[in-house]
């Protein structure tokens, strides 16, 4: 396939948007505001996660009705109700993580989607896979383990050595990301829907669980206390989110476009730059074999995009497709 212009954008798009995407998600969940005494930290996970769909939910609507138009949606809405919880839990989980690990362990641990997906195809989706795809998982699995694990030394007091909540929460997230992909997986093979619409849907399901949960535990009256005292993390709050829009609109285009293995190898490559920005910009020291262990997911991720997927899995995808709308 050649390379063209449009790819390139597409490309550049997905880099340059979750790269500042990444800069401010660490620099909003790890900074401090504020001065002298009062400086503190920006704890409102739900919060944040709901301003983040909200613009993203703005975003699909204004796309949908102007230059990604895609007619109308039958995709049932049990499906978005299912989807965009978990989708929701998984964002919650990793965002809630940042305030126990450092954004290079975040990035790499969620690195490992194909992990779920392996395990939840396996044991609910009855599908097999190559035996390669299992080597490209074990050498993720290996990487991730290298690279999230402590060594012995005297730590700060609340942390804990090895796996801490920080990890629990990350382990969280990817299991929720596995469940998001088995229920979209369905609706793409029933009801054929279109990315912007899921998009649009799911955000707008994820706005009402978050509203609530933000009443019950009263954190909205507490972010808003929090922003009339550091009201210049509106810019950060805005910016974050419109950079996490767009970025997700260069990856619906690109995979339209182009399918989804040339996207997963721009996203995968992205998100080593990410971890190389965050330890240069923020200062966050990686050991020997830190550095060993992310490399071992890159290539993981890598291998398993170029090899894992061009066998056993795609003539089922096209039978599905062809099947289901003669039932419909």
């Amino acid at each position: 396939m050649a390379i063209d212009k449009r790819f390139m954008l597409y490309a550049v798009g997905i880099f340059s948007f979750y790269f500042y995407f990444g800069l401010l998600q660490e620099k909003i969940t790890r900074g401090k505001y504020g001065e002298g005494d009062k400086q503190e930290k920006f704890t409102y996970t739900l919060a944040l996660v709901c301003v983040q769909c909200i613009v993203n939910y703005i975003y699909a609507k204004i796309m949908l009705s102007t230059v990604m138009k895609q007619g109308e949606d039958n995709t049932s809405t049990t499906y978005y109700a299912a989807s965009s919880l978990t989708y929701l839990l998984a964002m919650v989980c990793s965002n809630m993580a940042l305030q126990w690990v450092a954004y290079p362990t975040q990035v790499v641990g969620k690195s490992c989607k194909p992990i779920p997906v392996m395990i939840l195809g396996v044991l609910f989706g009855s599908k097999s896979y190559a035996l390669a795809k299992y080597l490209f998982t074990l050498m993720i699995v290996v990487g991730v383990a290298l690279f999230m694990y402590k060594d012995n030394v005297v730590s700060k007091p609340g942390v804990e050595p090895g796996f801490g909540i920080g990890e629990i929460l990350l382990l969280l997230s990817l299991t929720m990301d596995g469940l998001t992909g088995a229920i979209q997986e369905r609706m793409k093979n029933e009801y054929q829907s279109k990315s912007g619409h899921m998009m649009l849907s799911m955000n707008k399901w994820s706005v009402g669980y978050l509203l609530f949960a933000l009443l019950v535990t009263g954190e909205l009256f507490d972010f808003v206390g929090f922003i009339q005292r550091h009201p210049f993390v509106i810019w950060d709050l805005v910016t974050f989110s419109i950079a996490s829009a767009l970025g997700q609109f260069f990856i619906f285009r690109m995979i339209a476009d182009y399918g989804p293995l040339p996207c997963s190898i721009v996203t995968t490559t992205r998100k080593f730059f990410t971890v190389m920005a965050s330890v240069l910009y923020f200062g966050n020291q990686l050991s020997t074999r830190q550095w060993m262990g992310a490399s071992l997911v890159f290539t993981g991720l890598s291998l398993d995009s170029v090899y894992g997927k061009s066998k056993k899995p795609a003539a089922p995808e096209k039978t599905e497709a062809i099947k289901s709308p003669k039932k419909q």
